[in-house]
């Protein structure tokens, strides 16, 4: 009989959104009735269909794949040329960072590749993640085995939690002691928070001086409309020594269900061995590829090639431009009924506070039950996000107005 990997079952009973889902699910079988008015408001997983140059790029994909001539079998494992260069140029160097070709790797999404960058990096490191966080990054090093045990408030022994809070604007500050690795996500998934230049550069300077990793997810980048906000970690000096940065066509281009993302690791980020020396991570980021994937069907690349177009820029700006204003009817609703509302500017989210003397479970079970609205409980996201909930953007317009007219009957 094969050994399991113990580390999964240190895991909590169940990831977030399954447990939503489990949930969900028993009130529509009790409730049937009810189930036919349910609006999600939970996963944030988008609504609208594809810009017309994704699905434009599919067809003449599939249509060359079609024929012997133009027909591709294996692609190269860390991604197409074109759209490698496609990415480099448009997100990087046309903004004046300096990203080549090859430090980018394709991939089917930043959550995958969360999980992935762990296949390069040893077990010895001290990890840091913000609370409230999105549960991947701290699940996945559980089942790594880069944790202790779990805690009754459901953190876990061996990580560093970083109090991400209404009195720092959910923007958590380097920590005093030494980590090896730092996960930050911005904008803020749960929260919404943006961090600006000098919040960055902060952990930038903490990095360099403990020789630690940052693991960037700026996967909800395209949401950021204050021009003060940096769209990428690269965007400060020293970057390019200490951090990775995740992305993802996800809620650029509503390709959730399409799966197209990738990864930014400069040449110059290193990592040492037990004696000591520094390696770049690169090359053993590429061997991780090469070796464990077949990276993402070429129709799919060809789609996200074409997100960089005009026409599928000015799609890719329309879809987003939809989210952002059900945010501000969501935040509106929401703070006319007298709650504490964050987030919802720079990012399809909405941070709520609780009514006094409710639990976020106990909010999501009341909304449930009551308006027929799922959204996503705060403690879900760590222990600082109990007293919260998340209200995504993801959804019709037609669905975001009439979630705001049932959330204003809580009164």
């Amino acid at each position: 009989m094969a050994y399991l990997n113990e580390n999964y079952l240190k895991l909590q009973a169940g990831y977030l959104f399954p447990e939503i889902a489990r949930r969900v699910r028993e009130f529509c079988e009790k409730n049937p009735d009810a189930a036919k008015r349910l609006i999600r408001c939970g996963i944030g997983d988008v609504t609208e269909p594809l810009p017309q140059a994704a699905i434009n790029a599919i067809k003449l994909a599939a249509d060359e794949l079609g024929r012997r001539e133009t027909f591709r079998g294996y692609g190269p494992e860390q991604g197409y040329e074109f759209l490698r260069s496609a990415i480099a140029q448009k997100d990087f160097r046309d903004r004046k960072i300096d990203i080549a070709d090859d430090e980018i790797f394709v991939s089917d999404g930043s959550k995958c590749d969360c999980g992935f960058v762990l296949d390069i990096l040893g077990d010895q490191n001290k990890i840091a993640v913000p609370d409230p966080v999105y549960p991947v990054y701290v699940d996945t090093n559980v089942m790594a085995g880069h944790t202790g045990a779990p805690r009754k408030d459901g953190s876990y022994e061996g990580i560093v939690y970083l109090p991400a809070t209404a009195e720092n604007n959910f923007v958590p500050e380097p920590p005093k002691e030494h980590v090896d690795l730092i996960y930050l996500c911005f904008p803020n998934n749960p929260t919404g928070a943006v961090a600006s230049r000098e919040q960055l550069a902060r952990w930038i300077d903490y990095a360099r001086q403990h020789d630690a990793l940052i693991l960037f997810d700026a996967a909800y980048e395209a949401y950021i409309s204050d021009p003060k906000i940096p769209h990428s970690i690269f965007e400060l000096d020293g970057a390019r020594e200490c951090a990775m940065e995740f992305r993802s066509f996800s809620k650029i281009g509503g390709f959730t269900g399409v799966r197209c993302g990738f990864t930014v690791l400069p040449k110059s980020v290193m990592g040492k061995t037990d004696s000591g020396k520094k390696l770049s991570l690169h090359p053993l980021w590429h061997r991780r590829w090469s070796t464990k994937s077949n990276s993402v069907s070429y129709p799919v690349q060809r789609a996200a090639e074409a997100l960089y177009s005009d026409e599928g820029r000015k799609q890719c700006r329309t879809l987003i431009d939809h989210y952002m204003s059900n945010a501000k009817i969501l935040y509106k609703a929401c703070e006319e009924i007298g709650l504490k509302v964050f987030g919802g500017q720079n990012a399809p989210y909405v941070w709520v506070s609780t009514p006094t003397g409710l639990t976020s479970w106990q909010m999501f079970d009341r909304m449930l039950n009551e308006i027929n609205v799922v959204i996503t409980p705060g403690a879900g996201f760590g222990a600082q996000g109990e007293g919260y909930f998340r209200v995504s953007a993801f959804n019709s317009r037609e669905n975001a107005e009439e979630v705001a007219r049932r959330i204003k009957t809580l009164g």
